[in-house]
């Protein structure tokens, strides 16, 4: 979901509440999504929590400016089969 403010867009989406949790915290500061919707430097994503099993949100959110945008398809490295077998994983760095 798009919503243009000026040039910078806010774009919502669904978080389990584990992982609201963990942004919440600041423990998790990267985020994994399908590659389905526009999203730029600057732009602000909104996390809203949602529950699967009820299929319904919380009320709750999480704010968030976005910094770095990482866009890669899966055979970018030559390595589609094996992202398909064993995953991909996100790596936070740290001081």
């Amino acid at each position: 979901m798009f919503c243009y403010n000026g040039l910078v867009a806010e774009i919502k989406k669904k978080i389990t509440p584990k992982y609201f949790e963990l942004v919440n915290s600041g423990k998790k500061r990267f985020d994994l999504r399908v590659a389905d919707f526009k999203i730029e430097e600057g732009d602000t994503l909104i996390f809203e929590e949602w529950v699967s099993e009820e299929k319904k949100y919380t009320g709750r959110q999480i704010i968030k400016k976005v910094g770095y945008i990482l866009r890669f398809p899966l055979d970018s490295f030559g390595q589609k089969d094996l992202i398909e077998k064993h995953g991909l994983l996100g790596i936070q760095l740290e001081d």
